[in-house]
């Protein structure tokens, strides 16, 4: 059995779904492990509180592991079991994910598997089974009129990203990655591409956004609070285009956007720990436009 570690926020949450139904689809037998958001000392870990919002989406089709189960994977985090795992590396059933993309993954049997499991690669293949079941309850009437204008328009997406990535912390795990260069690149390869575009920016910086993006072509999407923030990326999807940041809510966004010509942009890379290896990462987001934290194209 594989049982696949839920935790973070949505966007997350939707990656380790995705790589649980791609392990289903392949025959393998999966489940999938919730208690981490039952836990108040995990909670405590991370910089802002999460729930289980995977459940929010009506066709989500999953298993839940016993706590049995997942002890026979993962031990009980006794100090005595960690001597075992340490004593023994064979006996160890936890797999951690350490690069962007790990393949062997399919080859596990008896694993729990810890991480965010953000590749591409890993379910790209599956998007169009995927789409179906992250299926958004019906939007309001404001949601509603906003997408159909949308997809009236040569729509693009724009997502910045502001909030805890400014925490100092974070800042240095995740800044100067989608820099104003960036959005600059990716504005201007869009338009290259697409003369008439019209830019809808999403954000949980409207002030910022609003003074930044001022213009005809440019509409700030500031529809959705709290839980309700769920539906931008309902309307990211409307868009028929997406410029997204280093932020899997937005490449969620864009991944559910059905539209067989879309353009997506995405940064280079999503985190400073990662090394950009361009031949591997064209080859891993397959169909993805990859810009700079300058604005190049790479």
């Amino acid at each position: 059995m594989i049982i696949i570690q839920m935790a973070g926020g949505l966007g997350n949450q939707m990656q380790q779904y995705a790589l649980y139904r791609k392990l289903i689809s392949l025959g393998k037998e999966a489940k999938l492990d919730i208690s981490w958001f039952e836990q108040a000392d995990r909670q405590e870990q991370v910089y802002a509180k999460r729930e289980l919002e995977l459940n929010y989406f009506e066709n989500v089709n999953y298993q839940v592991c016993t706590e049995e189960e997942k002890k026979a994977l993962a031990g009980t985090g006794s100090l005595a079991g960690k001597l075992k795992g340490k004593l023994f590396p064979g006996t160890k059933k936890v797999f951690r994910e350490s690069e962007m993309y790990h393949p062997e993954i399919f080859d596990f049997e008896d694993k729990y598997l810890c991480g965010y499991f953000a590749c591409e690669k890993y379910y790209g293949d599956i998007m169009d089974m995927l789409r179906e079941e992250f299926a958004f309850p019906r939007p309001n009437k404001e949601n509603r009129e906003l997408a159909e204008r949308m997809e009236a328009e040569e729509s693009v997406s724009i997502h910045v990203r502001h909030g805890d990535y400014l925490d100092e912390a974070n800042a240095a795990m995740f800044g100067n990655i989608c820099t104003e260069e960036y959005y600059a690149g990716a504005i201007r390869e869009m338009k290259q591409i697409y003369p008439s575009a019209r830019f809808y920016v999403f954000s949980d910086d409207i002030p910022y956004v609003k003074e930044k993006y001022k213009g005809e072509e440019y509409t700030v999407a500031d529809l959705n609070r709290g839980k309700d923030s769920f539906y931008d990326i309902w309307l990211m999807s409307r868009c028929r285009h997406n410029i997204c940041a280093n932020s899997t809510f937005s490449f969620w966004g864009a991944r559910l956007n059905g539209n067989r010509e879309k353009v997506m942009i995405r940064p280079f890379i999503h985190k400073n720990s990662q090394k950009f290896e361009p031949e591997k990462m064209h080859a891993w987001w397959k169909d993805w436009v990859l810009i700079d934290n300058k604005g190049d194209v790479v």
